[in-house]
């Protein structure tokens, strides 16, 4: 559905050196700190920015081929997007129907009822859990085949958060072939919905692995210093000095619960992996 190939971006400050893919029917996590990279991955897939090198196709096609056709199949939902705050969400629904030629008016209505959002009150009278909740139903009205959502769920309590989520579970329900880009700082969101994750950081990915490998295969150690000394270090991806020792993550956790008893294991997070990718040290 969608890939980059060695797209890069160069800023000042700041370069992008990107490769991810999201298949067809899947939905693909993007995680990292702000300031990683997330939200310059998204403009360039959108066009929105000028790229310095590589490839990026989208639903078989490079982006700047894409047909009108085409782009109506996307749903986008980015940070600083949204429509004027003086409208009504029937105002609202009365302006899509102009844009796209698949937009579902009566549905579209349906959902903003049942995701209790008012359709007669102007969108400046809101919560911030309401906006982001009309943003993404937007993003879905016109029966979009892929989603690229950039921290969707920034700001959000976690009432709201959840309740965004369900919406992305129900729109994937209903095709099996639609597929989506979700990016977020808040890794935990992630670890419900997505096939898989990539983990960004200055620009790079640094980790890409399936949601389940990583809840189910990673560990995080915690080594006392006689421990660290004399344990198998073939396994291990990072170790940080602590303390108490030292924390060593390992995408290999049940050969140390086999071969090192005594050693304390724990299941490790998305966040555990994100502070241990970052911080800490190649072994």
């Amino acid at each position: 559905m969608l890939k980059l190939e060695n797209v890069r971006k160069n800023y000042d400050r700041f370069t992008l050196e990107c490769s991810l893919e999201v298949q067809p029917g899947c939905i693909t996590g993007l995680v990292g700190q702000n300031g990683a990279g997330k939200s310059t991955t998204f403009k360039a897939i959108l066009g929105l920015i000028h790229t310095d090198g590589g490839r990026i196709t989208l639903m078989g096609k490079e982006t700047k081929a894409l047909t009108t056709a085409d782009k109506e199949r996307l749903g986008v939902v980015l940070s600083n997007s949204g429509v004027s705050e003086y409208l009504t969400v029937r105002d609202t629904a009365a302006m899509l129907r102009g844009f796209y030629h698949t937009f579902d008016r009566a549905d579209f209505l349906e959902k903003c009822r049942r995701y209790q959002i008012p359709v007669d009150r102007k969108i400046k009278e809101f919560s911030t859990g309401m906006k982001a909740k009309l943003k993404l139903l937007i993003a879905i009205s016109h029966r979009a085949d892929f989603l690229l959502l950039d921290e969707p769920t920034a700001g959000l309590d976690v009432v709201a958060r959840d309740s965004l989520l369900g919406i992305l579970r129900e729109y994937m329900e209903e095709d099996e072939n639609r597929s989506i880009l979700i990016s977020s700082h808040i890794s935990t969101d992630l670890e419900g919905i997505c096939d898989d994750l990539y983990m960004i950081h200055e620009g790079r990915i640094i980790l890409h692995e399936e949601t389940d490998v990583l809840l189910g295969s990673y560990g995080l150690l915690k080594l006392d210093p006689e421990q660290y000394a004399s344990v198998d270090r073939q396994y291990l991806l990072r170790v940080k000095k602590e303390p108490y020792g030292y924390s060593a993550l390992t995408d290999q956790k049940q050969f140390y619960l086999e071969n090192y008893p005594k050693v304390v294991i724990e299941n490790s997070g998305i966040d555990d992996m994100i502070t241990m990718m970052i911080r800490g040290e190649r072994v």
